[in-house]
């Protein structure tokens, strides 16, 4: 199997597009935004005409009124890999979400810890940098590589942390007994810099105002939409009239480029992922890889 990574707007989509269709693929997404219904425009789904007959899973497979885990993303991706491979196809792991990957590929699991609604409520009254500096004294290595902006991850490290009176374990169970080759999609910062802000204003004029909206209207609170983080938290700020349309797309702008930023340092920590600048020097490792298996 192939799995491509990298950080959002590296052209990861359109590289996995292209090598299924050279080498008879199906793309297994690895998106933690992407796994939601009615989120289309906000998490860069590909849409019919881009996915150019290719098959794509784990998309559209959650509410997002509900809560999806890692642990879910890893039984539907081995699911997924299963109808694929029986189908004599070559399943491709296509997305940015470094924790997905390493669920799927390696088997890291996070320990299941039920809810603590008491514990929740009282968190939920914290700022997000009140539940950062929380995780980072209970788990200084989780609170390394959590998106810090994000107060349902940090409520949710936190909650496993208190539980568990210990740091998060990374645990490997049951890696995938299957060959993969690694690629990291690369751009020049300034360049993805550049493709991050264009890409964002491309959404404004396709309906991102819209589509996040329409997640209030079928019934999710504000503050559900706010914890999808980036432009939709934002922009649900925006939509309250708790600050102006420019600062929303500034702070968009810039969560945007923290996030990619935390997404390269994840992924640069593993040293199976070979980086590739282009489709070429893509195609050329996959077909090496797949010819020596």
């Amino acid at each position: 199997m192939i799995v491509i990574v990298g950080p959002t707007a590296s052209g990861k989509t359109g590289l996995s597009i292209k090598l299924a269709k050279v080498f008879g693929g199906e793309i297994i997404s690895a998106d933690s935004r992407q796994v939601y219904k009615q989120m289309d425009i906000g998490t860069a789904k590909a849409s019919k005409k881009e996915m150019a007959g290719i098959p794509h899973h784990l998309l559209d497979v959650a509410s997002p009124k509900k809560k999806f885990t890692v642990a879910q993303y890893r039984k539907l991706g081995i699911k997924a890999l299963n109808a694929i491979f029986k189908k004599n196809k070559l399943p491709i792991v296509c997305g940015g979400t470094g924790f997905y990957v390493q669920a799927l590929i390696d088997g890291i699991v996070m320990p299941e810890v039920k809810p603590d609604w008491k514990l929740r409520k009282d968190l939920e009254q914290k700022t997000v940098e009140e539940l950062y500096q929380m995780i980072k004294k209970l788990d200084p290595r989780r609170a390394g590589n959590i998106d810090k902006k994000n107060p349902r991850r940090l409520i949710r490290a936190i909650e496993i942390s208190i539980t568990t009176k210990k740091p998060i374990p990374t645990i490997k169970m049951n890696p995938l007994p299957y060959p993969v080759l690694l690629l990291g999609a690369q751009k020049d910062p300034e360049k993805l810099k550049k493709d991050i802000e264009k890409r964002f204003y491309l959404w404004l004029k396709q309906g991102l105002l819209n589509e996040i909206k329409n997640l209030y209207k079928s019934g999710l609170s504000w503050k559900r939409i706010e914890e999808f983080g980036m432009h939709y938290r934002a922009f649900a700020l925006y939509l309250q009239g708790k600050i102006t349309r420019e600062e929303a797309e500034k702070r968009s702008l810039k969560e945007l480029w923290q996030y990619t930023k935390r997404q390269t340092t994840w992924f640069k920590r593993d040293q199976r992922i070979i980086w590739v600048k282009n489709y070429a020097e893509a195609k050329k490792l996959a077909k090496n890889f797949l010819a020596e298996y």
